[in-house]
């Protein structure tokens, strides 16, 4: 039997380790990561989930303040949430619908906007808002009922494939054997590199400076974003009880000057942004978390299953994707990586075992092209707001209120931002 070994930074387990077999194993702890596992228990697939800060239940979320992991949660992602029962188990006072989303273009002219109405598209909410360990909490908590997923807090640091599928060893010098892995280790993910999985990766040169507050108006269940004069992009997106998060995509240095700012200095930014349109909408905002910062990049994996030669590794997650948060899909792009390899698995034909070859080129074949089409319409999004010529600047402003005019177009729009996976 041929075998091809992948080392991640080596380890090399004790000569007695014994080794498990599992059926599959999930590497990573993210909301992702933690998806993914309890879908596949649920299938009735013996399932091993490994990631270093397993043994670390988050907490539920409680109090007035609101995490600073914020994210849009896309009717795709509820409709999975359902599917692996976790939708009515988070607390919905946590949630807040978004009904409308309205995109305001540089020049500060009336015209140069874009509005999504969920009205208009026929839908009860484009999308909700919450907090990642609100989900991450409610994951955590269903893992310890499902008897087919074990957590396990530790670091993988060797994989090898063979033909039969995929052996780990651990740190803790044990060695488990899976039919297949799931790879859902971050943007760095080891996991991809040590199997020969190149990615192409660009800086965005900026950073994303997020912070909550509270608000004098009510924010009407509306979404907010300016593109600003430079590049600059902030977002204000509506959460519970008259507060909004917000999302500033700037530049490291005015990053780092944003985080130093007092609440009276904030004042006054935020009076300035878009002309006075952010406290306008909103009224007085007052700081309600503690800012932070972290750097913008776009990642793609070339592939998205792997080895090359005898795959038995699928990616999802920030290991197959990373992109702007302007158009805040990133989680739910990497939530449809799950649904869509749950589907596939769920009907696999009797005969196939779960990591056999066509299922999954079935799976990187279907997660191609949605992956492909958001990363290349959020970079060109960015780029275009980011150039500085009069041209540049009239084209899109122009753009924005031509799709704002158009029905289809907006119709088009808010079904990709949805996405649609079904589930039998």
């Amino acid at each position: 039997m041929s075998k091809a070994s992948h080392n991640l930074p080596l380890h090399t387990p004790g000569s007695n380790a014994k080794i498990r077999t599992v059926d599959v194993v999930v590497i990573g702890g993210g909301i992702a990561g933690k998806a993914c596992a309890l879908g596949l228990a649920q299938l009735g697939l013996q399932t091993l989930e490994i990631a270093p800060d397993l043994g670390n239940l988050v907490p539920a979320p409680t109090g007035p303040q609101w995490g600073q992991r914020i994210y849009a949660f896309s009717p795709s992602t509820q409709k999975l949430l359902a599917h692996l029962q976790i939708w009515d188990a988070l607390d919905h006072s946590r949630l807040q619908a978004v009904r409308d989303m309205r995109i305001f273009g540089d020049r500060g002219e009336q015209a140069d906007q874009l509005h999504l109405s969920a009205f208009e598209a026929g839908t009860p909410q484009l999308a909700w808002i919450g907090e990642s360990n609100l989900i991450e909490h409610t994951l955590d908590q269903a893992a310890r009922f499902q008897n087919k997923l074990e957590q396990i807090a530790d670091t993988v640091e060797k994989i090898e494939t063979d033909a039969d599928g995929v052996t780990l060893q651990l740190k803790n010098h044990s060695s488990i054997k899976a039919l297949l892995v799931v790879a859902a280790d971050g943007a760095n993910s080891p996991t991809r590199a040590s199997i020969g999985i190149t990615a192409s990766e660009e800086s965005y040169s900026q950073s994303a400076v997020v912070a909550n507050w509270n608000c004098t108006k009510a924010h009407l269940e509306t979404a907010y974003q300016w593109f600003l004069p430079g590049g600059d992009i902030v977002a204000m997106l509506p959460l519970p009880n008259k507060q909004v998060s917000m999302v500033w995509s700037t530049c490291p240095e005015n990053a780092s000057d944003l985080l130093g700012l007092t609440q009276a200095d904030w004042d006054k930014k935020l009076g300035l942004i878009a002309d006075g349109a952010v406290t306008k909408q909103l009224g007085t905002l007052t700081l309600n978390s503690t800012p932070a910062a972290f750097p913008l990049r776009k990642i793609r994996a070339a592939r998205f299953i792997g080895p090359e030669h005898n795959p038995k590794i699928a990616l999802i997650g920030d290991a197959a994707h990373v992109m702007h948060p302007l158009a805040g899909q990133g989680l739910n792009l990497g939530l449809r990586d799950v649904s869509t390899l749950l589907n596939i698995l769920s009907k696999r034909e009797s005969f196939r075992s779960p990591n056999d070859l066509v299922l999954l080129r079935r799976y990187e074949r279907q997660r191609q092209g949605d992956t492909s089409a958001l990363l290349w319409v959020t970079d060109r999004l960015k780029k275009l707001f980011s150039d500085s010529s009069n041209t540049e600047r009239h084209l899109r402003n122009f753009g924005l209120g031509f799709v704002n005019r158009s029905h289809f177009i907006k119709r088009r729009l808010i079904e990709r931002a949805l996405g649609d996976i079904d589930f039998e």
